[in-house]
């Protein structure tokens, strides 16, 4: 990664509309591999908050230390806001037979790199099942349970907050299951990513899921798709099949202020080991996120309550 970026230091054009109390992000790597083009990108789009995965490739954990301090330099000048950082604890490529001191190992590596950068929110997932499927459901859930009873613990300790997506894992896809493990952990340090556009993959629907689990909802990611042969095919937001405009509009319903962000899955597809890059990729992630402005600006904001009229 670059010692500097030769991005502006404040955004060159202002941002879209966004209803009142939320704020529109991006994961930077779905724009470009390096922090500059991500940083040039949210850029464009005048938005001051970012999501960060992974740089030139890297896991914010394992960046070295020097790498990680010119990040952290390069985003206070770009006065970018971190709002999330995307771990790989309990994902797709970690089932729960697997070792956990690589999780534990990796919430310790950010716990610091965390308050460095101002952001509480870790996102995790629930632990694929053992790659044999040997272990059967009852046992898989006890086990993803478990671990993340011990990992929110940690969490808690450190100041941070756990967000598990409704991705791959026990969880994942499964309302109950996720209340269960809420339930089960029962810590402030866990809470839930809603990902609009995960129910294509995954085979549920999105927005039933979200009329069930919004009160623990802490942040949302934008993404859509529709169902094709051969699997899911990405969509801008609002073109897709998962509702992604009744989603947002339900949790305005209930109040819910936070975070929008956006994860276009267009040119990026960590788990397919796809990654963007090129003038394309940082275009293509700015036609995305005008996208959701435009979306955004036809929601309504929730209706006023009673006593709130003067």
């Amino acid at each position: 990664m670059p010692a500097e970026t030769k991005t502006p230091a404040t955004p060159v054009t202002d941002p879209g509309p966004a209803p009142p109390g939320i704020r529109f992000a991006g994961i930077g790597d779905e724009a470009a591999p390096a922090l500059d083009g991500q940083i040039r990108a949210h850029h464009t789009l005048g938005w001051t908050a970012i999501e960060l995965r992974d740089l030139d490739g890297t896991a914010l954990a394992d960046l070295d230390d020097a790498a990680f301090d010119r990040a952290l330099a390069a985003l206070r000048k770009a006065r970018l806001d971190v709002v999330c950082v995307d771990s790989r604890i309990a994902n797709w490529a970690r089932p729960v037979t697997g070792d956990f001191d690589l999780d534990l190992a990796e919430l310790d590596r950010l716990a610091p790199r965390c308050a460095a950068l101002g952001t509480r929110f870790v996102r995790v997932m629930s632990y694929p099942d053992d790659p044999d499927g040997r272990l059967g459901e009852a046992e898989w859930g006890r086990r993803a349970v478990h671990r993340m009873r011990l990992l929110a613990e940690r969490a808690r300790a450190a100041g941070l907050v756990l967000l598990h997506e409704n991705c791959a894992g026990w969880a994942g896809a499964h309302p109950d299951r996720a209340l269960r493990l809420l339930g089960e952990v029962d810590s402030p340090a866990l809470r839930l990513l809603f990902d609009t556009g995960n129910g294509i993959a995954y085979g549920y629907e999105a927005y039933a899921m979200l009329t069930e689990l919004a009160p623990w909802v802490e942040h949302v990611q934008i993404k859509d798709a529709r169902s094709e042969v051969g699997g899911a095919v990405y969509t801008l937001p609002g073109e897709g099949a998962c509702r992604v405009a009744d989603c947002l509009q339900l949790l305005l319903d209930r109040g819910w202020t936070g975070t929008w962000s956006i994860e276009p899955h267009l040119a990026v597809r960590p788990h397919e080991g796809r990654s963007a890059t090129g003038a394309d990729a940082v275009a293509g992630f700015v036609r995305y996120g005008r996208a959701l402005e435009r979306l955004a600006a036809g929601l309504t904001g929730p209706a006023p309550r009673p006593d709130d009229a003067s």
